[in-house]
C-alpha cells in the first residue's frame, strides 16, 4: 500500500513539473517615448513683445506603446538642470504638432525665475498618453535657449478685500499672486491706523467664494469670520489654497528718512496708504540731500536704490532739488520693490 501511495504521488507531481518547465512568460512589449524633433536641441528662441500671440509650432515624434489606440502628446518644460521637479504643461495635441502661444511660453519662463532679455536654458519633454490602461511614457528631453521679453505676467491671483481698502473685492490692485502657478499665493497687505484691521481673501473679484478664519488659528474657513490684526503696518501674507491655510509676517511700518527729510537721519516720517493703487505714499517737503525708506525705527529694515528700483540696504537716494514731493513705495510686483518721486 505504501508503495502504491508513493507511485500515485509521483504520477501527480511529474505532470506539474513538466508544465512548469514548459511555461512561458508573457512577452514584454517594447515602448518608445515621443521626443521633440523641432525645434531641435540647441535652438535659440527669442520671444518678441511685438508679437505675443505668435503660435510657435513644436513638432514631436510618434510614440509607440506596442498596441493601437488614440495617443495624446503633452509638451512640458522646466528650467535646465531641474530634472523636471516642477514641470509646466504648455499644451497638448493628438497630432504631432503642439502649438504654443509666445506669450504663454514667455510667462511660464519668467514665472520660473528667468530674467527678461536674458537667454535662459530650458528643458522640454513630451508626455505621451494612450487610450488604453497604460501609464504615460516620456521621451528624452531637449534643451533650448529661450530669451523672454519684459511683460506683465498674468499670475493667478487671490483678492484681499478689507477695511483697509474699502471692502472692495473688485480692486485688482489689492491681490496676492501665485508666481509658481501652484495655488500658493503671496503679497503684501497694508493695514495702517484708522480702521478695524479686518479683511478676507476671495478666490474671485466677488464675494462668491470668500475665506475668513474661525478661531484665528491660521486655517481658512469658507464664509468664515473676518481675519483681524491688531498691530499696524505692512504684512507679508502667504495663502496655501490647497491646504486652506495662511501665514502673516510681523508688520513693518514704513516711512522716509534721511538728510532731505524732516526727521533727518534720526527718525523716519511715516507713510500713508493709497487704497486704490495699493501703494504706500507720502507728500512731503524735502530739502537737498539724501533719503531712504526705513521701517519700525530699525535699520534692519531699509531700502535704497536709484531709477525707481529699490534693494535692501541699497544706496541712499539723492534729492538734488528742494521742493514738495509725492513719494510712493510699491510692493505689488513679485520679486521687486519699486518707488516713485514726483516733484509737485
Amino acid at each position: 500500500m505504501k508503495i502504491l501511495k508513493k507511485l500515485g504521488w509521483m504520477v501527480a507531481v511529474i505532470p506539474a513539473m513538466w508544465a512548469c518547465e514548459n511555461y512561458e512568460m508573457p512577452p514584454i512589449i517594447p515602448q518608445t517615448g515621443s521626443t521633440l524633433s523641432s525645434p531641435s536641441s540647441g535652438t535659440s528662441l527669442t520671444l518678441s513683445v511685438d508679437n505675443p500671440e505668435e503660435l510657435i509650432p513644436f513638432t514631436v515624434t510618434a510614440a509607440d506603446f506596442g498596441m493601437t489606440g488614440s495617443v495624446t502628446y503633452e509638451l512640458e518644460m522646466d528650467l535646465a538642470g531641474s530634472n523636471f521637479a516642477n514641470p509646466v504643461s504648455l499644451g497638448s495635441s493628438t497630432s504631432n504638432i503642439i502649438e504654443v502661444m509666445a506669450q504663454d511660453l514667455n510667462d511660464e519662463v519668467l514665472a520660473k525665475g528667468a530674467m527678461f532679455d536674458t537667454p535662459t536654458e530650458v528643458d522640454f519633454r513630451v508626455k505621451a498618453s494612450i487610450s488604453q490602461p497604460l501609464s504615460p511614457i516620456f521621451g528624452e528631453s531637449v534643451r533650448l535657449t529661450v530669451t523672454p521679453y519684459n511683460a506683465d505676467v498674468a499670475f493667478p491671483v487671490m483678492y484681499v478685500p478689507g477695511d483697509y481698502q474699502g471692502w472692495n473685492p473688485e480692486n485688482e490692485m489689492t491681490v496676492l499672486k501665485s508666481v509658481n502657478f501652484d495655488n500658493v499665493f503671496e503679497g503684501y497687505v497694508h493695514i495702517l491706523p484708522g480702521g478695524t484691521g479686518e479683511f478676507k481673501v476671495n478666490e474671485t473679484n466677488s464675494w462668491d467664494v470668500n475665506y475668513g478664519d474661525n478661531g484665528a488659528d491660521g486655517t481658512l474657513d469658507q464664509d468664515g469670520e473676518n481675519i483681524k490684526v491688531t498691530d499696524f503696518g505692512t504684512y507679508l501674507m502667504k495663502v496655501d489654497l490647497g491646504a486652506k491655510t495662511y501665514e502673516l509676517s510681523d508688520p513693518l511700518y514704513w516711512g522716509i528718512i534721511g538728510s532731505a527729510t524732516a526727521g533727518g537721519w534720526d527718525s523716519e516720517t511715516k507713510m500713508g496708504f493709497n487704497r486704490d493703487e495699493n501703494v504706500l505714499t507720502i507728500t512731503a517737503d524735502l530739502v537737498e540731500g539724501e533719503m531712504k525708506f526705513r521701517a519700525n525705527q530699525d535699520w534692519a529694515f531699509n531700502f535704497g536704490g536709484a531709477d525707481g528700483v529699490l534693494e535692501a540696504d541699497g544706496a541712499n537716494i539723492a534729492v538734488s532739488e528742494a521742493g514738495n514731493y509725492t513719494i510712493t513705495l510699491d510692493f505689488r510686483t513679485p520679486g521687486e520693490v519699486l518707488y516713485t518721486m514726483t516733484k509737485n
